[in-house]
């Protein structure tokens, strides 16, 4: 082939490819500008809804920014307004999909209640402004219908409350020195508020300043171990405890008030 010819068509191709490559960035800077757009509207369609106390609404608006733009960097603002939207409509008396309304019977008590709709009694007092253990049969309740489970990871250090694979709240948290917290999944078996601390040797009570157990402990089907407050808060994110999971006060008296007894507990790697 000519050498004036192979040159011409080397030629024709690189400004082929340039084009091409140009006419791609400019696309892909439309559909950036298009998509940015589109997230903007959203979120301020959701900060609308969640002003006026829309918050069901609100929050399945800010659930589709997480899973439309995940590459957002207001994806975790977006994340954790969701989680907030959770807790705020759990402890409300606002009706959502996942809660019924339940009129009390005569001889019912909030124990029974809380029994046979697997949740706390301490949620249905706060989702009802309830103060006090006396409940008035025909009054009509609203009872979370929501199933929770728990996953900590270890690596973050992170205590994620589920509803399946819906994440509802996301928690700090420490775990055990030299890994010591147990892989596995576990159930809660019981719950103490203002827990006493058995250790080697002392008891130590609950209103002690030397009680590592915190506000609130909540045991595993694994003798020992469990979920529980702190006296150390600065050293919540780090590998510190004896095997326990540790939360702040004010976060673990928080999910006490959600999950009952029986709620299942996995813990990873």
């Amino acid at each position: 082939m000519n050498k004036k010819i192979l040159i011409i068509i080397i030629a024709v191709m690189a400004i082929g490819s340039i084009i091409v490559f140009l006419s791609g960035k400019k696309i892909s800077k439309a559909v950036g500008i298009a998509s940015h757009s589109a997230a903007r509207s959203l979120s301020g369609q959701a900060r609308g809804l969640e002003a006026k106390g829309s918050l069901w609404e609100a929050k399945l608006l800010y659930q589709k920014l997480v899973n439309d733009f995940p590459e957002s960097p207001e994806v975790m603002d977006w994340q954790n307004k969701t989680e907030d939207i959770n807790i705020k409509l759990l402890f409300s008396s606002a009706l959502t999909p996942k809660s019924i309304l339940y009129q009390i019977r005569p001889g019912d008590t909030l124990n029974k209640i809380a029994r046979e709709h697997n949740t706390t009694t301490e949620l249905i007092m706060k989702s009802n402004n309830i103060n006090d253990a006396l409940i008035i049969p025909g009054r009509k309740i609203k009872i979370s219908s929501v199933p929770f489970n728990i996953l900590v990871d270890k690596s973050q250090n992170t205590l994620l409350l589920k509803n399946n694979e819906e994440i509802i709240k996301t928690y700090i948290v420490s775990t055990g020195k030299n890994n010591c917290t147990p892989v596995g999944t576990f159930k809660i078996v019981n719950k103490l508020s203002n827990p006493t601390w058995f250790k080697a040797g002392a008891v130590v009570p609950p209103e002690s300043a030397q009680n590592v157990l915190g506000t609130r402990w909540m045991g595993f089907d694994l003798a020992g171990y469990g979920i529980h407050g702190t006296i150390q808060p600065t050293e919540l994110g780090k590998q510190v405890t004896q095997g326990c999971v540790r939360l702040s006060n004010a976060d673990v008296e928080q999910l006490y008030s959600i999950v009952p007894v029986g709620t299942e507990v996995t813990i990873i790697e």
